[in-house]
């Protein structure tokens, strides 16, 4: 190989796998003669950390919590996670791959898992709305300036 080929950016999708998967329904069986609507509520998480040189193992976590009133109707965890080969990237394009684009290939399959618990569990299916990732990011680099500048103070 040449020199140029050696610098060239790499970035590679090696893996996507489902790393955890939970499903509770606490109240089961009465909880299948509520006929309310639930309300859903969900939490997001992403992470990234390096696993060899240049790889990364990227996780998208949805928690999604079915209530209704007080009484939880299921709860499901789930974390969709990939493999991603990064080489050759400027140090500052690092971070927004693993948050933002790495995360964005991950969603659509985190969302299909999710909605297939939900079926499977006997309930109608759980659509999660789209992520921009992006946004999340920004909001989080702003609340790290944020609380930089209060512990300056």
């Amino acid at each position: 190989m040449t020199d140029a080929a050696n610098t060239q950016p790499v970035f590679n999708m090696d893996k996507i796998y489902v790393k955890d998967l939970s499903l509770e329904i606490p109240h089961a069986p009465q909880i299948f003669l509520e006929r309310e609507n639930p309300q859903i509520e969900v939490q997001l998480h992403t992470s990234a950390e390096g696993v060899d040189e240049g790889v990364f193992e990227v996780n998208v976590t949805a928690t999604v919590t079915a209530k209704v009133g007080e009484k939880v109707m299921f709860l499901i965890e789930a974390k969709q996670a990939g493999i991603f080969t990064l080489r050759n990237l400027p140090e500052v394009e690092m971070e927004p791959v693993l948050a933002v684009m790495c995360p964005n290939i991950l969603f659509p399959y985190l969302r299909e898992v999710v909605s297939d618990v939900a079926v499977r569990a006997g309930f109608a299916p759980v659509m999660l709305n789209p992520i921009n990732f992006d946004v999340l990011y920004q909001q989080q680099k702003q609340q790290q300036v944020e609380a930089a500048a209060a512990t300056t103070h």
